[in-house]
């Protein structure tokens, strides 16, 4: 088919904008929840190689498991504590020695907490920064190295929270707040120094999701199922795969043109 070419926009090009083939990605967290989802949207997209790290090895292969029934697909598994350099190190040189490049990254590991400032103990306090923040520090940078050297650009994408730009009504969670609050800043300040390399990081922040931990919480303990869905303005919790269109945009080339951004997928939470 031949290029029409209308206001200086490739019409070829503008269909496949959201089209991933041929790209290698990474998604930490990729074992379960937000994380599995978007790897799934991924090869939905057209994703070559996916690579799945997480803590839990059980998760991981659920995950390859998962994979083979839905596509006949082997994603390659690393299990790795991301808030210990040397593993991280091992764990992407792992990645780039099985696919030769890495052109995405996707940061959906985390832990959460609740506790009372008073009551908080240094060992939590620094637990939750370390997995959080400390270990989405460390993959970014380790990836980022190796985008650089490569000269070939590359998508980071990290996932945050509603939680790092408002205070959650009523639980008491100051480390997990401030913790996501600097994965939105370590995102900006990333892009910035990054954007020559050609390199585009943000960061999504989502909402109450129903990942497999706040399920059996919410079966628990009822009042807060109606306390939060009653704040939220679509009347729903998130699912995992609402997270999944945000990705895919900021994985592909319709996002070329976005850089530092924190996208809110909250249902309309935050808008209060």
């Amino acid at each position: 088919m031949k290029n029409i070419i209308i206001n200086d926009l490739d019409l070829t090009l503008m269909r496949r904008l959201f089209d991933l083939s041929n790209k290698k990605a990474i998604i930490t967290g990729g074992g379960g929840g937000i994380g599995l989802a978007i790897a799934i949207g991924f090869k939905e997209y057209g994703a070559s190689e996916i690579a799945l790290i997480d803590f839990h090895e059980d998760r991981l292969k659920n995950a390859v498991k998962i994979f083979k029934e839905m596509y006949n697909f082997e994603p390659l598994v690393i299990k790795a504590d991301l808030s210990i350099k040397d593993q991280v190190e091992k764990a992407i040189k792992e990645v780039i020695k099985e696919f030769n490049e890495i052109n995405i990254l996707v940061n959906s590991h985390g832990i959460f907490q609740w506790m009372e400032s008073e009551k908080l103990s240094e060992e939590d306090w620094d637990r939750m920064i370390d997995v959080n923040l400390k270990s989405v520090f460390l993959t970014c940078q380790a990836v980022g190295k190796h985008m650089i050297e490569k000269r070939k650009g590359g998508k980071i994408i990290n996932i945050a929270s509603m939680s790092g730009l408002i205070v959650n009504k009523p639980q008491p969670q100051c480390h997990y707040n401030t913790s996501k609050a600097g994965v939105i800043m370590l995102t900006k300040s990333l892009a910035a120094e990054w954007s020559k390399y050609g390199i585009n990081v943000n960061s999504i922040s989502p909402g109450y999701t129903l990942t497999p931990p706040l399920e059996k919480f919410l079966r628990e303990h009822g009042e807060y199922e109606k306390l939060w869905r009653e704040m939220i303005p679509l009347g729903r919790f998130a699912r995992p795969m609402d997270i999944v269109g945000a990705a895919i945009f900021l994985a592909s080339s319709a996002s070329d043109y976005i850089t530092g951004q924190n996208i809110i997928v909250d249902g309309g939470y935050t808008i209060w």
